[in-house]
């Protein structure tokens, strides 16, 4: 597992970017696939989200990941969930000690978020859809009900595919540009007649910078380049393969 050396500074904090490695699933999905909604075997994925609950001190039962839509969509955790039920949305956030929220994720952007002396913590999932519509913005809109302090927040960006590995094509530049025409700063031409190479990392850190996030800590780590350490759906897709392992991606209040 990787970890943000600003969140690991943080007292009462733990906090984890799993990586592939570490778990009992095979093939595709070797080892730690963390993927309620991949086809891996449920006893291979409920034994790999119990090692990552145990990494984090928690019990199974209160490491919880949302049902992710691609969405805007913030839940606010009180209360734990078995792993096939959780809300539909892309984001938790809690100050409820002893209760390890996440995302999964694999090639979209995990952002972990903190702000340690509110006891405020909330986890996102920030694909192109999502941080495009505000899901970092919801996200830090939430923990402010809870008691965080923005000004006081420290967000973390794990592992992602980067810019240079991921291609769009005109509609997809169309969509962004269309929204705010300084999103141009965030594509640059691909070899690819028409397409570009769209920065979703940078994305998300200037979305993160316009919603008041003054420190924030990016792992540089890229899913697709890395197949060994990570999962990713777009390499699955151009390898052809018939699924894909997910990362999760978590963080903790000690009780």
């Amino acid at each position: 597992m990787l970890h943000a050396t600003s969140l690991t500074s943080l007292n009462g904090i733990r906090h984890a970017f799993f990586t592939r490695h570490g778990g009992v699933s095979t093939g595709l999905y070797a080892s730690l696939n963390g993927g309620v909604g991949s086809r891996d075997a449920p006893d291979c994925v409920a034994e790999n989200r119990a090692r990552m609950a145990a990494a984090l001190g928690v019990h199974p039962d209160r490491f919880l990941t949302p049902y992710q839509i691609h969405s805007p969509d913030v839940v606010t955790v009180e209360q734990p969930w078995t792993p096939d039920a959780g809300p539909r949305a892309d984001a938790l956030v809690t100050q409820g000690c002893g209760i390890a929220i996440g995302v999964s994720t694999a090639d979209c952007g995990p952002i972990l978020f903190a702000d340690a002396n509110a006891g405020v913590i909330g986890a996102a999932h920030a694909g192109w859809r999502g941080a495009l519509t505000g899901v970092i913005e919801a996200t830090v809109a939430a923990m402010e009900r809870c008691g965080a302090n923005r000004n006081a927040i420290v967000a973390a960006t794990g592992p992602m595919i980067r810019q240079s590995n991921y291609e769009v094509g005109p509609e997809f530049v169309d969509r962004f540009t269309s929204d705010n025409a300084a999103n141009a700063h965030f594509f640059t031409p691909s070899v690819k007649p028409g397409h570009a190479m769209f920065d979703l990392n940078g994305y998300i850190a200037a979305r993160l910078s316009s919603a008041g996030i003054g420190r924030i800590e990016d792992l540089g780590r890229c899913t697709y380049a890395d197949a060994d350490s990570f999962y990713s759906y777009r390499r699955s897709v151009h390898r052809n393969e018939a699924d894909y392992g997910r990362h999760i991606n978590a963080i903790a209040l000690s009780d």
